[in-house]
């Protein structure tokens, strides 16, 4: 028996049982060992084209024996459920939209453009409007210093 057992199982294989959970299974899988029944795949959702829909439903239409119908969906692992809701749409003509892809339209490439514009545009207002308080402020220095730096008998002289 191990040294450390806690309720009679071994901390070793509580230890590696956890670790398998956290994602070493794919070692085992890589060593050629079978993956831990207790970890399941997320399931993903199927999605199906148009066209794919288009010819299973004319392959169910042109079944004519019984049981044709079962075999197809068997071969095909549908049910017969999508089987009527794809004659609906048919019917209804959405199978055509059905083929566009989900989710947001894409973004034209313009409007990112346009946005980068903007706020280059808007950089340089603020760089400018910068610069001519820099401007403003260095004609105020100046202004200021040639008072300050020009001779005081320059001034009592030019005053009479």
């Amino acid at each position: 028996m191990p040294e450390n057992t806690s309720n009679g199982v071994a901390i070793g294989s509580l230890e590696r049982a956890v670790g398998e959970r956290k994602g070493i299974d794919r070692e085992q899988a890589a060593a050629g060992r079978a993956p831990d029944p207790e970890l399941v795949e997320r399931p993903r959702r199927r999605r199906f084209s148009a066209e794919y829909k288009l010819r299973i439903l004319r392959e169910a239409d042109g079944c004519a024996k019984p049981g044709e119908v079962g075999e197809l969906l068997r071969r095909e692992g549908l049910y017969s459920s999508l089987l009527t809701e794809w004659r609906r749409q048919r019917e209804r003509g959405s199978l055509q939209a059905l083929d566009r892809p989900r989710g947001r339209p894409k973004a034209d490439p313009r409007d990112g453009q346009l946005v980068a514009l903007r706020r280059r545009a808007e950089r340089a207002e603020a760089e400018l409007a910068k610069a001519r308080r820099v401007i403003e402020v260095q004609g105020n220095v100046s202004a200021l210093l040639g008072d300050l730096l020009e001779p005081r008998g320059a001034q009592g002289s030019t005053e009479r």
